[in-house]
């Protein structure tokens, strides 16, 4: 009998749902839990509490649950009822909730800072339909509830939607093959498969966050750093075995220790992930390292020509005169012949090709002869700051150092397209109002942060 023809479905399973103060693990706690507990196809127990997050809940998402900061006030802590919640977990039952990570992670998180362990199988009632119907695009659950006719007399509250779960389990045992429900729920609780040389507990330690993380090799060797807005995804996404890029199956077979470190959303993990990648500099992330020695091109002051200067020697307010970052002189040097050739600009007149006479351009029909006279220098200075416009960098947008909030838990502190550092505490904002600038221009927080604002133009800063 192979492993698939073994399988039977669990028949102990806990129903679990949670209200919390917003979507990160990390950051935020929760304030409510609902659990059902069914053995053999009867429910046996229900159980809810609300808690006291100890911290406090947005409006919006009081709006959203109907769970007020007035409610939970005279809450237990999650601390008082920690040992509570674990009976009820009924270990080793199966762990059943929709989206079944976030809810997993906020339960593991909580026990963590207690000193405690908690681990289980985990089914997902997302996935599970998603394998079960997937000619259908919505798995949400009011997708489930209209799909199979299932109601909720409290939506959006613990026990209510946990029951919500135990009668979509019940709908689906009578309704679909067991073979096909047997089969659906052993590939979801088998996914995620960690290979042998790593530790079985990391797919679960893993968190559903975005940040950034670190894969090591044997004697601590460093390989690679990447980062995502799912840590849990991206990470175990590398070990799977649809896997057809040669360089990360290697990378794959060569991780013995994965790290990560947890941030509040995409913008603090790009800014982490750009800064480690330079310090620390990976086997692979080549194309990504440090790269000394930047060039950009700026008019020559009181001529119509440009010249290539390196980055480190300019000052903040001098990049609003600048065009492009190259790598260095010969490739700022292409890329202006380039521009040159497409527009027909004189190199000439830019200092780049000396000589008598007329320019090389000119001689095959290719310039319009600013350098014999037959075009004014100012109107060729016009058609040069046209043809660049596209790389031209943009000034510093803010008055000096500020800290740029993202969600409502970190601030990065920034000056002058240089990173200094993400706060989580008025203390270590105090430590990096007072750190000074590493550099003048970094091109990889430049273009983040030039992401970042195009898409978030009301961004909340505060000048330090």
């Amino acid at each position: 009998m192979d492993a698939a023809e073994a399988f039977t479905l669990p028949q102990d399973l806990v129903f679990v749902d949670l209200e919390t103060t917003g979507g990160n693990a990390a950051f935020h706690r929760i304030t409510e839990v609902g659990i059902v507990y069914m053995s053999h196809g009867e429910v046996v127990e229900e159980w809810s509490s609300l808690v006291n997050p100890e911290c406090r809940i947005p409006s919006y998402i009081e709006a959203f649950t109907g769970i007020t900061n007035a409610m939970v006030a005279g809450a237990p802590r999650f601390a008082d009822i920690a040992a509570a919640v674990l009976a009820k977990l009924r270990h080793p039952a199966v762990f059943v909730a929709h989206n079944a990570r976030f809810d997993y992670a906020f339960l593991r998180t909580e026990f963590r800072r207690l000193g405690r362990n908690f681990s289980a199988k985990v089914l997902c009632t997302v996935k599970l339909s998603r394998r079960l119907y997937p000619e259908f695009p919505r798995h949400s659950l009011d997708a489930v509830m209209e799909r199979h006719q299932l109601t909720c007399h409290a939506r959006h509250r613990a026990l209510g939607d946990a029951r919500v779960l135990s009668d979509f389990w019940r709908k689906l045992c009578s309704e679909v093959a067991e073979s096909r429900l047997c089969a659906a729920a052993q590939a979801v609780l088998g996914a995620n498969r960690l290979p042998a040389y790593l530790p079985a507990e990391l797919a679960d330690e893993l968190p559903e966050g975005p940040g950034v993380y670190r894969f090591f090799g044997e004697d601590g060797v460093l390989l690679y750093i990447g980062k995502s807005n799912s840590l849990r995804t991206r990470v175990l996404g590398h070990f799977s075995a649809e896997h057809a890029d040669a360089s990360e199956q290697k990378k794959a077979r060569l991780v013995r220790r994965v790290d990560w470190c947890e941030t509040a959303g995409d913008l603090g993990a790009q800014l982490k992930e750009a800064e480690w990648i330079k310090q620390q500099q990976p086997l692979f992330n080549r194309r990504l390292k440090q790269k000394d020695g930047s060039f950009t091109l700026r008019p020559v002051a009181d001529a119509h020509a440009m010249q290539l200067v390196a980055l480190g020697d300019l000052d903040a307010a001098e990049l609003g005169e600048c065009f492009g970052v190259f790598q260095s002189r010969k490739d700022g040097r292409k890329a202006l012949a380039d521009i040159a050739r497409a527009h027909g600009l004189c190199m000439k007149q830019l200092g780049f090709e000396e000589g008598a006479g007329s320019c090389f351009a000119y001689q095959v029909g290719r310039c319009k002869g600013v350098c014999v006279g037959s075009e004014p220098p100012l109107l060729h200075d016009v058609r040069v700051k046209m043809a660049l416009s596209s790389l031209k960098l943009k000034p510093w947008p803010f008055p000096g150092r500020v800290a740029l909030e993202e969600g409502r838990s970190e601030c990065h502190v920034l000056e002058h397209w240089s990173y200094l550092g993400t706060a989580r505490s008025e203390e270590e904002l105090a430590e990096l109002r007072e750190k000074p600038v590493r550099a003048v221009f970094d091109v990889d927080v430049y273009r983040i942060l030039m992401r970042h604002l195009k898409k978030h133009p009301n961004a909340v800063w505060h000048a330090l």
